[in-house]
């Protein structure tokens, strides 16, 4: 094993030649001389003679050199800024996948490496120490009680999970390009009050398994107390109201988009249309904090952050498999929880939440 060393610097500090360094610790010139350039190990005795001699520890003057950083390239699944960004890698079929970390765990899992540079959607990574291994789940979608799930398959099963937030239409586009696993989507067509199936055969080409979630509970978010008196979506039409929506693509805007047309107002009559909050929790956070009147979003965000709701509609999430993943250890593990009563309980704890059909084939 080869060993950095500070020999050099602090016998030049003193003005002392490498034979009279040599002498005063008693070994030769020769033998002196390879320790320092790095080539011979010093035995402890000589360390310690070294250390006393220069009036330093052992730790100050050897130290053993820094591992290379390993380094991987992954395509990255995050949006807006990358670099330096802390990112959780999975493995989906045989692509890398580089997932944000820690964007739903409060504090922050671990993460497997650090963004160091982007081109093209792949992103370069430099690998920590002591990082989780390559998630064996990847999962998509917006309900945040899937965090529930997470941490239940890690305590029980040691499963490692990489779970990213996006909106139903962008999350069953990830399942269609390999990127996922399993994918969690609500949205609904308002011709036919079918849930998912069509945009599962626009979009995926392949055939996939649907599994009942939950059925969750819509509405109006507003502070608590309401203190801007909102009693209908009619009332985001008012002057001074600021609304906060959900990203295009997501079943909540689209729910927005509905109530909208049914209550014969043009999007344009809403301040703050055009936003896009990444969550239902980021919604209601947002509100929470005093940054809208209104957004759209699950009872449970709102439960979250002590909020006022204005229901609009029951509606099912579901989680989508690619039959091809059926098999895979982890998607079993996955479909067995599901069917848990103790799950089931917590996660109505959160409000807004039917579990009665959890884990059934839709």
């Amino acid at each position: 094993m080869r060993l950095i060393n500070d020999l050099a610097r602090e016998r030049t500090k003193r003005g002392w030649s490498q034979a009279k360094l040599a002498a005063a610790v008693g070994i030769s010139r020769q033998s002196y001389s390879a320790i320092e350039a790095g080539s011979a190990v010093p035995s402890t005795e000589i360390a310690l003679r070294l250390a006393r001699v220069l009036g330093r520890t052992v730790e100050e003057l050897f130290r053993v050199p820094e591992a290379p950083t390993e380094r991987v390239t992954a395509r990255w699944m995050g949006e807006g800024a990358a670099i330096g960004r802390r990112v959780r890698l999975s493995r989906v079929g045989g692509q890398l996948l580089a997932f944000p970390a820690g964007e739903h765990e409060r504090p922050s899992a671990a993460a497997s490496g650090v963004v160091t540079s982007l081109s093209g959607g792949e992103a370069t990574i430099d690998l920590l120490p002591d990082r989780p291994p390559l998630a064996e789940l990847t999962v998509v979608g917006c309900d945040p009680a899937f965090g529930i799930v997470a941490e239940e398959l890690r305590r029980e099963g040691g499963l490692e999970i990489a779970w990213s937030q996006c909106g139903s239409r962008a999350a069953i586009q990830a399942l269609a390009e390999g990127r996922a696993h399993v994918a969690g989507a609500h949205l609904r067509d308002p011709r036919t009050g079918a849930t998912n199936e069509p945009w599962l055969r626009e979009a995926v080409p392949f055939p996939c398994t649907r599994v009942v979630f939950a059925v969750w509970e819509q509405g109006l978010l507003l502070p608590h107390g309401n203190p801007a008196g909102i009693a209908s979506i009619a009332d985001l039409a008012r002057p001074g109201i600021r609304f906060l929506n959900r990203e295009p693509g997501s079943g909540s805007r689209m729910l927005l988009d509905e109530s909208l047309e049914a209550s014969q107002l043009p999007t344009s009559t809403i301040a703050g249309y055009d936003t896009a909050a990444r969550g239902h929790l980021a919604v209601g956070e947002a509100i929470a904090a005093g940054l809208a009147d209104a957004g759209i979003g699950i009872r449970a965000a709102g439960a979250a952050f002590g909020l006022d709701v204005i229901p609009i509609r029951t509606e099912p999430y579901e989680l989508i498999i690619p039959d091809h993943f059926l098999d895979l250890p982890a998607v079993g593990a996955l479909l067995d929880i599901l069917r848990r009563p103790g799950l089931r309980a917590q996660v109505e704890a959160l409000q807004g939440y039917d579990t009665s059909e959890m884990g059934r084939i839709a």
